[in-house]
Parts: structure tokens; C-alpha cells; sequence
């Protein structure tokens, strides 16, 4: 454990992982057991942990340690090394294992939006959800909709813009209708924003036909 912590220790830890088998390092694993959390959390962990991700082929230690991820991803997508941890197994984790995180941050999708780290993951899980996983996102966001102050605040944070701009790409034609809807209703105060810009320029884009229709 004391390599894993070390700046050039865990670059030894991390060779051993991507080079030699998981049947001859199940020492080194094994004395990750419960540590997980804290490891994930940690600048040379974080990478340590990763790796593991990547190549240990013992289906039940691999498991153990996404357990243990799962346990604390609504700390671990907020903490500025465990984010990375967290978007790995959105990245290349299982379906199930996907559907765990997300179900794990819903009624929290709002707030962790405008989190620096967070905001991250939360664009992933909009990457990589499925679209019943879609609308349990974006339908957090448009509970907002009834509140324009609030989903106006989403749109001008300097985080929660990027996530916005990823619903219009995934979003049902529906919800992208009240996204925009409460763009025009405040398109002259977005304007100002530096963070809304994109905001903005994404409004313009997809009304830029009606626009000219109406006209």
C-alpha cells in the first residue's frame, strides 16, 4: 500500500498490473480490499485503481472492487481524482455496472451539475445511459422548467452549461422544446453570461430554421 501512495512506488504498482498476470499479484489486490474508496480518492490511487479496472481478470476481484466504487460513487464523482474513477466505469464498466452509478446519483443530477468534478460525470451518464437512464436525467432538469429562475442558474453556471448542451443531443425532441423554450424566455439576459454563450448558440441553431419560416 505504501507504493500505491508513493509518486514513483505506484508507477512500479501500475506496470505489475498492465504486465504480470492476476493470479501472481493477488497479494497486491488483496491488500486493496475495503481500501477502494480512499485509493480512488488519491492522485497515484486513482490511478492504480484504474488499471485494475482495466486488466485484472479474476471476475471476483474485479467485482469487489467495483462494489466498493459503487458504494461511494456520490463522493467519489464530486472528488477531484475520484471523478476519474468513476467516469472509467462509465467509460468501459458493464451495462448494469453503468446503470449502478446513475441510479446511485439521481435526485442529485442538479446539484452535481454545477460541480466541477461532478459535472464531468454527469455528462457521462448522458454518454453512456440508456434512454430509459436518459429521462430519469433530463427529467430532473426539466422538473426545474416550472421554476425559470432555477433552470436559468443551471444555464448561466460555468459546469452546468456543458451538461445542458449534452441534453440537446440526446434529448427527445420534447425535451429539447422546454430547454428552449426557457432560453427564449430569458435569451436577452443569456446573452450576457460568458457561460451561456454556447447556450445561446445552440438556441440559435435549432430555431434558426423556424425562425426564418415565421419570417
Amino acid at each position: 500500500m505504501r507504493c500505491v501512495h508513493e509518486k514513483n512506488g505506484n508507477h512500479v504498482i501500475q506496470k505489475c498490473i498492465e504486465s504480470v498476470s492476476t493470479e501472481k499479484i493477488g497479494f497486491i489486490l488483496s491488500s486493496f480490499h475495503g481500501q477502494v474508496s480512499a485509493l480512488s480518492s488519491h492522485p497515484y490511487g486513482c490511478r492504480v485503481i484504474q488499471r485494475v479496472l482495466e486488466h485484472c481478470s479474476d471476475e471476483q476481484v474485479s467485482r469487489g472492487i467495483v462494489d466498493e466504487i459503487l458504494k461511494s460513487a456520490c463522493t467519489l464523482a464530486q472528488d477531484p481524482y475520484g471523478n476519474y474513477v468513476t467516469q472509467h466505469i462509465l467509460d468501459t464498466g458493464k451495462p448494469h455496472e453503468r446503470s449502478q452509478i446513475i441510479r446511485k446519483l439521481a435526485g442529485k443530477f442538479i446539484g452535481m451539475s454545477q460541480l466541477n468534478y461532478a459535472s464531468n460525470v454527469i455528462e457521462k451518464c448522458l454518454i453512456y445511459g440508456d434512454a430509459s437512464e436518459h429521462d430519469l436525467i433530463i427529467e430532473e432538469f426539466i422538473a426545474e422548467s416550472d421554476n425559470n429562475d432555477a433552470l436559468l442558474m443551471l444555464m448561466k453556471d460555468q459546469f452546468a452549461n456543458h451538461v445542458n448542451q449534452k441534453i440537446f443531443d440526446i434529448g427527445t425532441e420534447k425535451q429539447k422544446e422546454t430547454f428552449l423554450n426557457c432560453i427564449k424566455t430569458h435569451l436577452s439576459v443569456l446573452k450576457i453570461f460568458t457561460y451561456a454563450k454556447q447556450i445561446v448558440a445552440r438556441y440559435e441553431q435549432l430555431t434558426e430554421g423556424t425562425t426564418h419560416d415565421q419570417a
